[in-house]
């Protein structure tokens, strides 16, 4: 039996949680869920380019856990975007931390004692 999932934290909260290729009715296509935990990997490693022993303290979870979110976000994006089926965003055992918007794309968190700003 695999350990229960620890509770883990997020900076950011999509406001668009779905994408399908055009054209096609939603009926015929397939649909795979990213976790919202699995969305901050990517955002977190890809967008902000965090290491990942960085983002994985942001998150409150381990380097190795972090990778594994990590691949299998990569996966189901992968999957998503060459056999034109659903992504939908929803879901997973998170917290969302308090944020700032610095930018469209850049969402740093407030942290406990220290309050990061974004840079100019």
């Amino acid at each position: 039996m695999p350990r229960p999932k620890k509770l883990r934290f997020i900076c950011f909260d999509p406001e668009v949680t779905y994408f399908k290729p055009i054209g096609i009715p939603k009926g015929v296509l397939e649909e795979i869920s990213l976790e919202k935990d699995e969305l901050e990997a990517v955002r977190l490693a890809d967008l902000q380019g965090l290491y990942h022993e960085e983002a994985a303290k942001v998150m409150n979870i381990s380097r190795q856990t972090f990778g594994n979110i990590l691949n299998s976000a990569h996966k189901k994006i992968a999957d998503s975007l060459v056999n034109g089926k659903i992504l939908k965003i929803e879901g997973g055992k998170v917290s969302l931390k308090e944020f700032e918007k610095c930018s469209p794309n850049n969402f740093l968190c407030h942290h406990q004692d220290k309050k990061k700003r974004c840079e100019e």
